[in-house]
């Protein structure tokens, strides 16, 4: 299984669909309090206990229904609210996800109370005294604040169990990297013995020697990140040198980089072999000519590595799959809980990294 087969697998798919509480688990908790909040009704109606004749007056099979079916209603709306829709439909503004929850929760209480007590009144023919109505509201105001801290132990669980499938994600993923390093060791001498065997060919070529000891040293770093995930930047810029160094070769001064970055971010880590799938993807999918040279600009910008260029539609389709970008911004949800940010402003194209 390669890392691609491996991010499109079952158990990938699983953590991305995992984010929602099952509704089945929502309808059995609804039911459940609302049940237990009428059970007293339900054995006052059957004179199970006595004494209860004086604190539920009047009570009937339609009373029991109505308030079990609100209450139910409630419940169900409260907890797919908080747990689930929420989470959908308001994104990760911390502020403004708490303002509409409050707002929505306080909207919810007071429908459904107004509701109840009209319907109520409507079916059994008789007005709710002002206690009775006090009661009503003290009673939803704390199944509210009980369903909320219900939804709250539901995310919880969810977050743990998306933790450890992605656990279990990054050692199978580790697992198959070390596989894959030790297929690529099997016999790699015999590749670096015919670097050379060519370099020494070319030895009067001073432009051939570098670009065989550029690919050599490629080579061997493309190796050795098979055996880690992570990257110092320092690394992943002098690999990325030695890329360059082969990519001018094709092009010479059609193709130009300019890297600015802070000595501060340097020793910080980022996925192997990222920037130089992000320089390769603009040299594939941008039209690279005299009159059309393609620039690319890699630097820092507070705790972000900007990686940007030009947009130069090619004039001739390119083979590909689509899944450049989109693997590296997986392994940095795997590997650093980040997503990468893709725009394009001003005819460029740009990626940011988190470097934090």
């Amino acid at each position: 299984m390669t890392n691609l087969q491996l991010l499109n697998s079952p158990i990938y798919n699983w953590i991305l669909n995992i984010k929602y509480v099952k509704h089945s688990t929502i309808l059995g908790i609804a039911g459940l309090i609302a049940a237990l909040i009428n059970l007293p009704r339900v054995l006052e109606l059957y004179n199970v206990l006595e004494n209860l004749g004086k604190s539920f007056a009047d009570v009937t099979v339609s009373d029991i229904v109505i308030r079990i079916l609100f209450m139910f209603t409630f419940c169900w709306i409260g907890l797919q609210f908080n747990t689930n829709w929420k989470h959908r439909y308001f994104g990760t503004h911390k502020a403004l996800n708490i303002g509409l929850t409050i707002i929505v929760n306080v909207i919810v209480f007071f429908l459904t109370l107004w509701s109840f007590i009209w319907v109520h009144e409507i079916i059994t023919n008789s007005v709710m005294n002002r206690s009775d109505k006090g009661l009503l509201y003290f009673v939803y105001f704390v199944i509210l604040l009980i369903v909320i801290f219900i939804s709250r132990i539901l995310r919880f669980q969810i977050v743990q169990q998306e933790d450890n499938a992605e656990k279990e994600l990054l050692k199978r993923q580790s697992l198959q990297n070390e596989l894959s390093a030790l297929k690529n060791q099997i016999n790699p001498h015999f590749l670096f013995n015919s670097l050379n065997s060519l370099n020494s060919l070319v030895r009067g070529n001073e432009q051939a020697t570098n670009f065989v000891n550029n690919l050599s040293y490629m080579y061997r770093y493309i190796l050795q990140s098979g055996q880690q995930d992570l990257v110092t930047l320092s690394e992943e810029l002098k690999f990325l040198d030695s890329y360059i160094h082969l990519i001018k070769t094709r092009y010479r001064d059609r193709f130009s980089i300019a890297i600015t970055i802070d000595d501060i971010h340097l020793n910080k880590t980022i996925p192997s072999l990222t920037l130089q799938l992000l320089v390769e993807n603009a040299v594939k999918h941008n039209e690279i000519s005299e009159d059309k040279p393609l620039l690319v600009n890699i630097y820092s910008e507070n705790d972000m590595l900007v990686v940007e260029n030009d947009i130069q539609p090619r004039t001739t389709l390119v083979e590909s799959t689509g899944q450049g970008i989109a693997n590296i911004n997986k392994r940095y949800i795997l590997l650093k809980d980040k997503h990468i940010s893709i725009s394009e402003s001003n005819n460029k194209f740009i990626v940011k990294l988190p470097l934090k």
